[in-house]
């Protein structure tokens, strides 16, 4: 009997090729399964890429109106904000309201111990009292000496010395009248009240602390906040249109976006434009206003900003059907034998839906809306219906 012998090197030849037959056969099922799978609606099938044709949707290029607009990034900021500060020295005696608190221009919001300037209104008004009996006096003392003088009975040397005095009491008067009134000024600080409307932040000092003018940190502030401004910045670029359609004489509508930039959350009215362009950005600020009534919106949030210019008319397509290259913008155009062709276009102003396109297509041709990621030039096209909720726009 012969004997048989298996080589080694012959076992791990079969092994590589198994694994080579299957790394190909896995490959190949990768390649044809996106091709072959069910797209969006359950439209998309095919052999795109193995010379049939490309699933893709559609939409007509149509003439419509668009909205201007101006898109940034903006600040809401109070129209005012007050650090409520002492403007006396004293004990703190009393705070008039909660952390948080909406108030009205006027209201008191804290009390500095008042006795000690009482105690000064009064001695002002003393002093003033006394100087003013002097004076009632040292004025019949010049009508005496007037009439004697007239007679001859006092020299000229004595009723100059009266006439001086009732002069110097006259001085002392409008003095304590002054002293007066700076003490009335001074009792009436010790009661702190709320300079505008608006709503309270929270307490920095407790009753019991002693206050001062010179305190930088203050009691509490105060911030406006019904009606309430954004700041927004536009390129200088954008600057001419701004300003041509704010001097058609109409107030320019300015939106607030939702975080998915879509959603509008308030509107209000373009009050302000600098008056001087920002060298190291080259942007303008733009200020406008809001009622806030619903007090949504707070100082120093960030908020996406639109501005309404007005409306234009042109060739309308959905935005997400032009496509960006190195060469710039483009749309996928199919002819009469459903063929896709790459042609170069021209975009104008968006509202973040549509985009008017102004050079590149006409009213009535047909684009690509999607799908355009396996076309290439003169790709042929299968016409799908767009799975729900991706209707094209036109």
């Amino acid at each position: 009997m012969d004997n048989i012998t298996t080589s080694p090197e012959g076992g791990r030849r079969r092994v590589w090729m198994w694994i080579l037959v299957c790394a190909l056969l896995a490959f190949a099922g990768w390649w044809l399964w996106p091709a072959s799978a069910p797209g969006p609606g359950g439209g998309f099938r095919g052999m795109a890429g193995m010379g049939g044709s490309t699933p893709v949707s559609v939409v007509t290029v149509q003439s419509g109106q668009i909205d201007r607009t101006v898109r940034a990034l903006g600040t809401v900021t109070a129209p005012a904000t007050v650090t409520i500060r002492a403007r006396v020295d004293g004990p703190l005696q009393s705070l008039d309201f909660e952390d948080g608190q909406l108030v009205k221009a006027g209201d008191v919001l804290a009390v500095i111990d008042p006795k000690p300037y009482q105690i000064q209104l009064q001695q002002a008004k003393g002093q003033q009292q006394q100087h003013a009996a002097q004076l009632e006096n040292a004025r019949r003392d010049l009508a005496r000496y007037e009439k004697l003088f007239k007679q001859d009975s006092v020299a000229r040397q004595q009723l100059d010395t009266a006439r001086s005095e009732v002069n110097q009491l006259q001085g002392q008067a409008m003095i304590d009248k002054a002293a007066v009134a700076d003490a009335e000024l001074q009792l009436g600080y010790t009661e702190i009240k709320a300079p505008v409307s608006g709503r309270l932040g929270l307490r920095r000092v407790d009753i019991g602390n002693m206050v001062h003018a010179s305190d930088t940190d203050g009691i509490v502030v105060l911030t406006q906040n019904q009606p309430i401004d954004v700041l927004f910045a536009v390129p200088q670029t954008r600057l001419p249109a701004v300003l041509a359609a704010r001097g058609a004489g109409q107030a320019l509508q300015t939106q607030l976006l939702g975080q998915m930039g879509s959603t509008v959350v308030a509107t209000g009215t373009l009050v302000a434009v600098d008056n001087q362009i920002d060298v190291a950005t080259g942007t303008v600020q733009l200020k406008a206003r809001f009622d806030n009534a619903d007090e949504s919106l707070f100082p120093n949030q960030f908020v996406q900003v639109r501005l309404r210019l007005g409306i234009e008319t042109g060739l309308l397509v959905p935005l997400r059907a032009v496509q960006r290259g190195s060469a710039g913008q483009y749309v996928y155009r199919l002819d009469a034998e459903k063929k896709a062709h790459v042609v170069p276009v021209t975009s104008g102003v968006d509202d973040g839906n549509q985009v008017l396109l102004t050079s590149g297509v006409q009213a009535g041709d047909t684009i690509v809306l999607e799908g355009t990621d396996r076309l290439r030039e003169g790709s042929t096209v299968e016409i799908v219906t767009p799975a729900a909720g991706t209707e094209p726009v036109s």
